[in-house]
This record gives structure tokens, C-alpha cells and sequence, in this order.
């Protein structure tokens, strides 16, 4: 598992537009698996489930995306899981990281 989390200040629906589309954008073999959004006030909270084939370990791995914001600040959490390979242990080639590193990267060429 990896996980990166930053709060930022900027607008919260250009960040998410932003990060969705870096992420789309980072190979052939990425899927966005389902998006749940909610607002509460002025409270807004966008989750993405990405996942993605790693040729290097036959495996795919997930990519959960949490962003939250009110007013301008805004908080982002990547977590990266399931790029391991055995049932016992399991040994990873770092697709949860190099995953995780796309959320930022995105989030540095923001300028955030």
C-alpha cells in the first residue's frame, strides 16, 4: 500500500477535473472503476476508484481518490493497493506507489 496526502488551497472543481483527467491519461490500461460525489452546504467531497494492468507482475492495482474542499482549501488522499503478487506474501514491483505518484505529480504541475 502507498498513500499521499496534501491540502492544498485552489478550487476544488478544477483540481478534481485536473486530477481526473492525469490520471485517465497515464496509460491504455487505467479504468475508472465507479465516482461517488456529494455536497453538504458548501462541502464537497468527490471519491474515485481507479485501476490499472501492470504487464511487469500480471497483476492489476487500485487507485482509491478522495478529494474534500469548502470554500478553497482542499484536502487530497490517494491511496494505492493490490499491486502485490502471492497469496502469502505479498511482493510488490511498486504499482501502488508509481500509482500514488501520478495523484502527486498532478497535484505539483497544479502548482498546489
Amino acid at each position: 500500500m502507498a498513500k499521499f496526502e496534501k491540502l492544498v488551497n485552489g478550487d476544488f472543481e478544477s483540481i478534481i477535473s485536473t486530477l481526473e483527467n492525469d490520471i485517465l491519461q497515464s496509460g491504455v490500461s487505467m479504468n475508472l472503476v465507479d465516482e461517488s460525489n456529494y455536497q453538504s452546504g458548501g462541502t464537497k467531497v468527490a471519491v474515485r476508484v481507479y485501476d490499472k494492468y501492470f504487464m511487469r507482475n500480471g497483476n492489476r492495482a487500485s487507485l482509491s481518490l478522495t478529494v474534500a474542499g469548502a470554500d478553497r482549501s482542499v484536502f487530497i488522499a490517494a491511496i494505492g493497493a493490490g499491486g502485490g503478487s502471492g497469496v502469502f506474501l505479498n511482493f510488490s514491483l511498486g504499482a501502488e506507489t508509481e500509482l500514488t505518484d501520478l495523484v502527486a505529480d498532478s497535484v505539483r504541475r497544479m502548482g498546489l
